[in-house]
């Protein structure tokens, strides 16, 4: 078969298009036809260098196909649960940037009828992230406020989803007022540039007083904004640091606020299940943002660095 594989650590130029073995599908796996594979931030980072990560090794967590020899269209739930301990697909095996892969039989999902194979490539992993966050975690509640920030990202668009599913209100941030216009049709009620305005006062105004919520994958360039965006027993979710895990604690914020500071990563079983029927009930929809074929990875990665896209950037997988 074919695939994306990476040999050695480094920019997109690492990534290989080639011929690999086809996988081999245990009593309890199933080989699925891969039709479509979507990335995220952790493809970068494994490209760029995880001790972790053995090599050489296929990429991607998300992939949605059909089951082999047979017209069953499926998609993964990238997290697979061991005694307690959550591995991913991509990472800790190998992944869907590729034209097959075999994965456990429960991990394979049915797509719903008005998916297409890209659409229902761009939802998993981001969308789990984003529902045990949300509503594991936070317990977003109806009516109230949740603050977004960097609207392009995969995480970013399905909170913004989910929130409007969950009946919150929801602010967001970019510094492209191309992509704030896009999120105020995707649902968002309020939009601010972080680049041109204050956004602390912003959201204070907007809200009236602060976030119930905020989600912060950005670290540190945003986390002081953070907590002076977040009204009084605020909760702030944090699921990444893209740019940097150590900023100033500013303690005195948390305890003065009674803030309460979620860790989250991935989720299990019971949470990609539960945002599975939101998106299959047709309440929150996978937003696309460009689609590549499969040999021309690196360009798709090339356009995630830059931080162009909003949603998900999906492979293409000929079959």
């Amino acid at each position: 078969m074919k695939a994306v594989r990476i040999h050695q650590d480094g920019g997109p130029e690492v990534l290989r298009y080639e011929e690999v073995p086809d996988p081999e599908a245990g009593p309890d796996d199933v080989l699925v036809e891969l039709r479509a594979a979507s990335l995220n931030h952790l493809d970068l980072w494994i490209r760029k260098g995880l001790p972790s990560v053995p090599k050489p090794r296929i990429l991607g967590a998300d992939g949605a196909g059909v089951v082999a020899g047979t017209e069953e269209r499926v998609v993964i739930n990238p997290g697979i649960e061991h005694d307690g301990r959550i591995t991913v697909v991509g990472e800790h095996s190998d992944g869907t940037h590729a034209e097959l892969i075999a994965v456990p039989r429960s991990q394979v999902y049915p797509i719903p009828d008005d998916l297409t194979f890209e659409e229902a490539a761009a939802f998993p992993l981001v969308f789990e992230t984003a529902y045990r966050m949300l509503a594991t975690k936070a317990r977003l509640a109806e009516g109230e406020w949740i603050l977004i920030w960097g609207i392009g990202g995969g995480v970013a668009t399905a909170s913004l989803a989910i929130a409007k599913a969950l009946g919150a209100r929801a602010v967001v941030t970019s510094s492209s007022d191309a992509k704030l216009a896009r999120a105020r049709e995707l649902g968002a009620d309020a939009t601010i540039n972080h680049e041109s305005e204050d956004v602390v006062a912003a959201v204070k105004e907007v809200t009236g007083g602060g976030a119930h919520v905020v989600v912060d994958d950005v670290g540190e360039a945003t986390w002081a904004k953070s907590l002076n965006a977040a009204r009084a027993d605020g909760r702030i979710c944090v699921c990444g640091a893209t740019s940097g895990p150590n900023p100033p604690a500013q303690l005195h914020r948390i305890w003065w606020k009674q803030l309460t500071i979620y860790g989250s990563t991935m989720g299990t079983r019971a949470d990609f299940e539960a945002v599975y029927e939101l998106v299959a009930s047709g309440r929150v929809k996978p937003v696309v943002d460009e689609v590549f074929p499969l040999a021309e990875a690196a360009a798709a990665h090339e356009r995630l660095e830059r931080g162009e896209q909003l949603g998900k950037i999906v492979l293409r997988i000929p079959g």
